[in-house]
């Protein structure tokens, strides 16, 4: 079970808090990794591209011409494929790219992205997490304050107006819950910095190996 020191919103040391070693330090599978994030992808597209097949397209009711005596191969109308303006042939529809994954699959992915962020010594445990009023400028100055330098993903407990609205123009910022944590969006960060509270419930929420 790894220990971790727990810093305040200045950096300065508050305490520390002892990791679940099932959660924060579990086998790192890249294959498991790829598939979340595989599967977060294809859940996220529209899935709206469509065409008009021959059936579909308006117009094309009179034969373009007569059936025989002109040297030409006989059609019936002008919405075939092979025609301008035409119907497409085998266009794509409509549908759903989302494809599911068993919760543990998902559960042990999550794990697996945790364990790299700690690994790597990019995972950052604060006491608490608070912004007086909707400022932008106090995120990046805790961001500062803390050496966070680059992308950082925050992980709150729970939901938090003010941290969620000021952190949001953050280029490179992003803030979610507990409950929302999920392998793309650690992976997509360099830090990741997280509450105490939040990791109670993000160590409650992989205990049985789900997601």
């Amino acid at each position: 079970m790894a220990t971790i020191d727990v810093v305040n919103t200045q950096n300065e040391k508050a305490g520390e808090v002892s990791l679940s070693a099932a959660v924060f330090e579990s086998e790192v599978k890249p294959h498991l990794l790829h598939a979340e994030v595989r599967r977060q992808l294809a859940e996220r597209r529209a899935g709206t591209h469509s065409t008009k097949n021959r059936a579909l397209v308006s117009g094309g009711g009179a034969k373009p011409y007569r059936q025989k005596g002109t040297g030409r191969a006989r059609q019936g109308t002008t919405r075939a494929p092979q025609f301008q303006g035409g119907g497409v042939v085998f266009g794509p529809v409509p549908r759903g790219y989302a494809h599911k994954l068993p919760k543990k699959v998902r559960g042990a992915a999550l794990k697996s992205a945790l364990s790299q962020s700690l690994a790597d010594s990019n995972l950052k445990v604060v006491d608490d997490l608070q912004v007086e009023g909707y400022k932008t400028k106090a995120v990046v100055g805790i961001l500062g304050a803390l050496g966070l330098e680059g992308t950082t993903l925050i992980v709150i407990d729970d939901a938090n107006p003010t941290v969620e609205a000021s952190a949001r123009n953050l280029p490179g910022v992003t803030v979610v819950r507990a409950e929302g944590l999920n392998v793309y969006d650690v992976l997509r960060h360099k830090n990741l910095l997280i509450t105490q509270a939040a990791v109670a419930k993000v160590e409650a929420r992989l205990a049985g190996g789900k997601a």
